[in-house]
């Protein structure tokens, strides 16, 4: 009997290659902790609507997305946290006066305040992102997270003076001006305490791989956490492990490294 019961993977830059490719050592580790009864869940930013190609490439049911505020067991919703609308709100006004753009991440679609700009149309090639309209600013939107798009490094303080949220750079080549919204409560890491209890599994029997600033929580409510090789500088302090990078089969070599895969 295995000690592990469960495996999180973050999705960009974990799974996912800069060329959006998924390595065939990341699928095959995948089937082999399968085979041996673990769980695994992709736990990303990303809008569940979005990412069902990669779900059904690695056959994946079970899902934390929208960075820890919504999560999937089996095909079956465990639990919603939308935003606050008077935070979206006020973020959407922020935007506004400093020509920033924004986009609000629903169940089902991706709201943008600008659908037509050539910063908006690479973020939505980049990410794949189809399900996609304008902002109505007559709309009430149950917004389930929000990525803030055209920041520069210093702007982010723009944003900081909400207590409970933070910004994240998105780890991802090219999008380095884009930030994640992420709340202190509703994040990767609370979305896996909360999955953990749901299924009776104790922390030092989960795994977590992760290698962006929104990942720090995830690795930090897991037994075994692994940041990539490629990862946010500042994330490696919060790892238990560094494995190698997403383009030199870091998932396999990390389950390798436990025991898991061969």
């Amino acid at each position: 009997m295995f000690k592990y019961k469960v495996i999180f993977l973050d999705i960009d830059g974990t799974i996912l290659r800069p060329d959006d490719m998924i390595e065939d050592s990341t699928i095959n580790a995948i089937e082999q902790v399968k085979e041996k009864g673990i769980e695994v869940f992709l736990a990303t930013g990303r809008p569940l609507h979005e990412i069902h190609t990669i779900a059904d490439k690695l056959k994946v049911q079970s899902f934390i997305g929208y960075n820890g505020a919504y999560a999937i067991y089996k095909g079956k919703d465990l639990f919603q946290e939308p935003m606050g609308k008077e935070t979206v709100r006020r973020f959407l006004s922020i935007a506004h006066e400093n020509h920033h753009e924004v986009v609000l991440y629903t169940k089902g679609k991706n709201v943008f305040t600008n659908i037509h700009t050539p910063a908006i149309k690479r973020f939505m090639e980049k990410f794949h992102l189809y399900q996609n309209e304008e902002l109505d600013h007559e709309a009430v939107y149950d917004v389930l997270g929000m990525t803030l798009i055209n920041l520069e490094s210093d702007e982010t303080e723009l944003y900081q003076n909400e207590d409970g949220i933070h910004l994240s750079q998105v780890h991802v080549h090219g999008m380095t001006h884009c930030y994640d919204v992420i709340r202190d409560r509703v994040n990767k890491g609370v979305g896996i305490q909360f999955v953990l209890r749901h299924l009776g599994i104790e922390k030092d029997q989960a795994i977590a791989f992760g290698d962006g600033m929104n990942d720090k929580e995830m690795l930090m409510s897991v037994g075994e956490s692994f940041a990539m090789g490629n990862g946010h500088p500042d994330l490696f302090q919060y790892a238990k492990h560094k494995t190698t990078e997403v383009t030199d089969s870091g998932i396999f070599n990390g389950l390798k490294m436990l025991g898991l895969v061969k």
